[in-house]
């Protein structure tokens, strides 16, 4: 007598194809239960404290831990990671906020400008401490102890999603018997607008009157011979078709360009620039003495 329960539903043996398939089943179980527990061990406070770290979103943080197996470090290595290639993407972006830095010590100086997308970025604690740490080691070591801080710059650029920079990055220690004068102009605690100015032969409060005329004024040279040749050329070229525009005859055209682009260069050079627009230059109104070199950056520069 056959025991019943050793007996199919229908009276025949067991399928073979039904007896795998709960195997496989078995199997799909088991793997569910190990992935659950892989993930039961990243807990809430270790996305958290990756969040925290990294600036990271809460999924890209959860990834993060699951692909690293929940190693904390790991996580950061591949976040970093992700978030540079995405910043690579982002270069052409235009960047026109920032904030600039001035420092100054024992007869040097030093401009750090770092450009941003947005005030947002600039105006944080983050971005302000990054830009004070580069413009302190400029001022200490000279302009290539920007490249110190790069991964500073990087981390910035992560955490911000921004198109975020380097601009001028400029260090300037007076001759001798010189001086040097500078200005900053800040807006909501951040500097927009950063120049060094170094005299000869130049009083001190006179030196300052300069400085606080280039920041407002933005002369493109010291004098014409500093002048871009490639911004002169456009500048020619633009003044010689609306001249031409203006109906002039051909044979006045090259006389009348030259009038007008000496006129032009007075307004873009520095030592021929009337001092806080007055008549007189600020080349004869240094009673003999010589501005020697000039540094500026400010936003959009």
């Amino acid at each position: 007598m056959v025991d019943p329960e050793d007996e199919s539903p229908d009276g025949d043996e067991p399928d073979e194809e039904e007896t795998e398939t709960d195997a496989d089943a078995s199997d799909d179980d088991t793997n569910t239960d190990e992935r659950t527990n892989d993930m039961a061990d990243i807990t809430v406070q270790d996305i958290k404290a990756l969040r925290d770290a990294t600036g990271a979103g809460m999924m890209d943080a959860k990834k993060a831990l699951t692909e690293a197996n929940g190693d904390a470090d790991e996580a950061r290595k591949i976040l970093r990671e992700k978030g540079l290639a995405k910043a690579a993407t982002r270069t052409d972006r235009d960047n026109a906020e920032g904030a600039v830095a001035l420092a100054e010590a024992d007869g040097a100086a030093a401009i750090v400008h770092l450009k941003s997308e947005t005030d947002f970025a600039a105006k944080s604690e983050e971005f302000i401490a990054v830009l004070d740490a580069m413009v302190a080691d400029v001022l200490a070591n000279g302009a290539e102890a920007a490249a110190n801080h790069q991964a500073a710059i990087e981390e910035l650029q992560i955490t911000k999603k921004e198109n975020i920079e380097l601009g001028l990055v400029v260090r300037v220690e007076a001759g001798e018997g010189n001086l040097l004068d500078t200005y900053l102009h800040k807006q909501d605690g951040r500097g927009v607008n950063g120049v060094i100015v170094e005299g000869s032969g130049v009083e001190a409060g006179k030196l300052h009157e300069v400085a606080l005329h280039v920041a407002f004024a933005k002369p493109l040279g010291l004098s014409r011979e500093e002048i871009d040749p490639e911004i002169a050329a456009s500048e020619r070229e633009t003044l010689a078709d609306l001249t031409r525009a203006e109906g002039k005859p051909e044979e006045m055209i090259d006389k009348i360009v030259e009038g007008k682009l000496s006129r032009w260069f007075a307004e873009q050079v520095l030592l021929e620039q009337g001092l806080n627009g007055d008549k007189t230059s600020v080349g004869d109104s240094l009673d003999g003495g010589t501005i020697v070199s000039f540094n500026q950056a400010f936003l959009g520069s």
